[in-house]
């Protein structure tokens, strides 16, 4: 009989690697070595990555730190894209600067699930992660054609994944999406040991998702939260652009931000720091995964990590209805 995989930790706080893939701008390869060096040394001992990012380019940075260094850090990537190269095709503006010469290609399939994990493999130089992630199933993703990328999700890549699991490959499995329906749709047909949720529960907006998180939590299915400062509006400072779901942060987000900044800073706390620790307190969030392009953006949350928060924050904000009364803090 095949026995239960080993039971997974994972810190309460690591780091999303997409802007390592350039998300937005480009930075080096020092300055993405750095951030990942400094990362280690703050204690953020999870990397989250993907093949989409930069189109390959975030995790082989991953992978070239983790060959110069020796550092075993918990990794997570993803699945459900195949890299293909560009040759003489034009590379597509997926919200990546200067990204790799690939382009990435939708396939569910069960040899496109194999392929893709096999390519990041040799990315990242390993022969396993700590979590596989499905990437980017869902309506909002694939529109009109969602009810044939579901089917093929759960046929050929769901019970691939789950094979990779029983083969070592991976400890646990699960999505790596934006958006809530499509995770209650595929736990209707499958378990799942893991979501990987982006910008849905967040300090700004979490009235339609905490519910879900709740009933997470009770059937044990775990939760990472990517996207804590909603694409960066949560963490922007003056000036900064405010981008919000990877675009341009519309007036009612930008506006409910500063609401929640002035409160944040009435009781002596970041915004972006409240952010963090509210993301935390959920008893189904195991991680919660910031961005990070440069090492003083990854010391700066660890210092948000760090800091005390007073618990009448807490208060004032579900007072002026800034945040649900039912929320853990």
């Amino acid at each position: 009989m095949i026995s239960e995989p080993p039971a997974l930790i994972l810190p309460e706080f690591g780091l999303g690697a997409a802007g390592l893939g350039n998300l937005y701008t480009a930075i080096s390869d020092e300055t993405a070595r750095e951030t990942l060096d400094a990362a280690q040394a703050a204690s953020l001992d999870y990397f989250d990555t993907a093949p989409f990012y930069g189109h390959g380019l975030s995790e082989h940075r991953v992978g070239a730190h983790l060959r110069a260094t020796g550092n075993t850090p918990r990794l997570s990537t993803k699945v459900g894209r195949r890299l293909e190269p560009a040759g003489n095709r034009p590379i597509p503006d997926n919200g990546f600067e200067a990204p790799a010469p690939f382009i990435p290609v939708f396939d569910y399939s069960a040899g496109g699930i194999r392929a893709s994990f096999e390519d990041s493999q040799t990315r990242l130089g390993v022969q396993s992660v700590d979590v596989l992630l499905l990437h980017d199933i869902g309506e909002m993703t694939h529109g009109a054609a969602h009810p044939k990328i579901m089917k093929q999700a759960l046929e050929e890549a769901l019970p691939e994944m789950a094979a990779m699991k029983w083969e070592g490959r991976t400890k646990w499995i699960g999505l790596g999406v934006n958006e809530l329906d499509v995770c209650r749709e595929v736990l209707e047909h499958t378990p799942l040991d893991v979501l990987l949720i982006a910008g849905r529960y967040t300090l700004l907006e979490h009235a339609s998702s905490l519910g879900f998180l709740d009933e997470c939590h009770r059937a044990g299915v775990r939760v990472i939260i990517g996207g804590a400062f909603n694409s960066g509006l949560l963490a922007a400072a003056p000036g900064d652009p405010q981008h919000y779901d990877y675009a341009a942060a519309p007036n009612w987000a930008i506006n409910r931000a500063a609401e929640l900044r002035e409160v944040c800073e009435a009781f002596g706390t970041s915004l972006p720091a409240a952010a963090l620790k509210f993301c935390s307190a959920h008893p189904a969030v195991v991680s919660v995964i910031p961005g990070a392009r440069s090492p003083d953006q990854v010391r700066q949350i660890a210092d948000w990590i760090a800091s005390d928060i007073d618990p009448g924050l807490w208060d004032a904000l579900k007072n002026k209805g800034l945040i649900s009364q039912d929320a853990p803090v």
